[in-house]
Parts: structure tokens; sequence; C-alpha cells
């Protein structure tokens, strides 16, 4: 079997137009390359282009080698093609290795892209920044020159911590912390709390599904203004709600902290249930005298 390299246009680009033209001369054609002899009619319905494209197409195809006229067929030119020919194999070896330089190329692009959005720096500049507090100030890189408390060159948003009523503030013998050092606790940043803190209700929730969405859910909650450990003991009374019901009705946790569930009251614990007795009428028993009976007013 012999080689023939693909068609290409007058810009070096693969010619698509011609192959497309071939396939449908081979839907036409014989199992061995004869008798092919559609028409340009046909062809054009076949592929979509015009008239003029398709002539051209069928020229360069036979300019190429790949077919070449076999007599006339009811007027319509009769082509053979050449099934001896095949691509070789560096046509194969040359797209895997352009597919290897573009994907190189976008690792390339994706880690320029994250470079220049990351700046870490170990220390903070502040100069007459009377008005504005940092946090987290290892991150952080500001030089605020002849600032004002209404405008300033850089913005830092406060923390949740200095946000947050006081009331809202969980306490020590709420959440659990890290009792390495006084000072350590003292230092640790408010959504490591509230991070430590959504471990406990993780554990408490009847249902762990969707861990991630749970957690988005409850520092969005939070944020919101509500209060961990209540959050906690509401998890714990529908835990209890939920014991021996069917889990497939049982809340997603994301979905329950959305919903702002932990403020909802309580359902109410169903009552003793009566049923009646059989065993037939019980005259009354007097308490007087137990051995006298007394008919039962009605």
């Amino acid at each position: 079997m012999d080689h023939a390299p693909m068609l290409r246009t007058e810009k070096g680009k693969p010619d698509t137009t011609a192959r497309h033209v071939l396939q449908a001369l081979a839907e036409h054609a014989r199992s061995d390359g004869t008798n092919a002899h559609p028409s340009v009619l046909r062809i054009q319905y076949r592929t979509g282009y015009d008239r003029t494209t398709v002539q051209r197409a069928l020229r360069r195809l036979e300019a190429g080698g790949l077919i070449a006229r076999d007599g006339v067929t009811e007027g319509r030119t009769r082509w053979k093609l050449a099934m001896h020919l095949c691509r070789p194999a560096t046509d194969w070896t040359d797209l895997e290795r352009e597919e290897d330089d573009f994907r190189a190329a976008a690792a390339e692009r994706k880690r320029r892209s994250r470079s220049k959005g990351v700046t870490h720096s170990e220390s903070v500049t502040v100069t007459g920044g009377e008005g504005v507090t940092v946090t987290d100030a290892e991150s952080v890189t500001a030089d605020v020159t002849h600032s004002t408390p209404s405008r300033h060159a850089l913005k830092v948003r406060p923390s949740r911590t200095e946000r947050r009523p006081n009331h809202q503030q969980p306490s020590d013998n709420q959440l659990p912390k890290d009792s390495s050092s006084p000072a350590a606790q003292a230092d640790e940043p408010t959504e490591q709390l509230h991070l430590e803190a959504f471990g406990a209700f993780w554990l408490t929730y009847p249902k762990r599904k969707a861990k991630e969405e749970a957690r988005k859910a409850w520092i969005a909650a939070i944020e919101r203004g509500a209060d961990p450990q209540h959050i906690v003991d509401a998890a714990k009374n529908y835990a209890h709600e939920r014991a021996g019901q069917d889990p497939k009705y049982t809340k997603y946790p994301a979905t329950w902290l959305n919903k702002g569930c932990y403020d909802d009251e309580p359902d109410p614990q169903p009552g003793p249930h009566l049923r009646a007795v059989s065993g037939g009428y019980q005259p009354y028993r007097n308490p007087v005298n137990e051995d006298a009976y007394d008919e039962p007013f009605f």
C-alpha cells in the first residue's frame, strides 16, 4: 500500500473541503473504489457546498492522485478512487506533537495567570493610616500616606469578630478550642473557631451528606448573625425528631442551614395513646362495702 500526503490548501492547512467531497464520492463507489458517478448536484446536497466549490475540490482531488476519471455514466463523470493510497504514519505523530504543545502552552498560561493574581508578603507598612484596620496582616502589604478616615488608598474589610455584636460571640465553654496556650486561643481567627464548631454540628446532624456544601452554608449562617451553639443545639433537637424516621425525608445539612431551620420551633412530642380494653361490662365496686355492687348511673 502506497502512502500519499494529505491534501492541503495554499496556506498549508488541511483541505477539509476536498476531504468532504471525497467522502461523498466514496459513499457512491463500490468496495474497490470504482463506479463512483454522483452528479455535482448530488454532491452539493451531500456536502452543502455550492457548485463552484465542489468542482474545484474535484480538480484538487484529481491533481493529488486521489481520484481518476474512469468514463461517463448517464452524462455524469465516473470516478475511480485510489484505494491503494493511505496517509503516512508521520501525520499521526505530527498531530500528537501538536496536541502536546497545545496542552503545555495552556498549562503555562494558567500558571502565569495564577502567579499574577497572588501576592504574598510577611510585613505590613502603614504610614499615616489612622482609620485603617488590618487583620491577618501576614498576607497584606499596604503603604498608605496622607490618608483620612473617610478615604484611603487601601480599604481593608474588618474581620468578622469586629462586625458581629458581642452577644453573638461564642463563649469559652460552648465551642471547642485549641488548649495549647491561652495566647494562641485569644489570637485564633474567628473563622477557624466557626469551622471547629462546624465539626460539632456535623457530628450531631442526623444526615451527613455533601459536607463541603454544608460547610459553606454554615459559614453563611454565621455571617448572617446566627449563634453557633444555637445551631448545634437545634441540630441535636432535629436529630432527636428524626430518630426512627425514614432518612429519605431528612433534610440535607446545607438545605437545613440555608433555610434557617435552626430557628424553627421543635415539633410537639406525641402524648400517650389511649386505647380501649375489651373485657365486657364491669360493675361498679362500692369503696365502702366491697361486697356490694351498685349499678352505674346513666
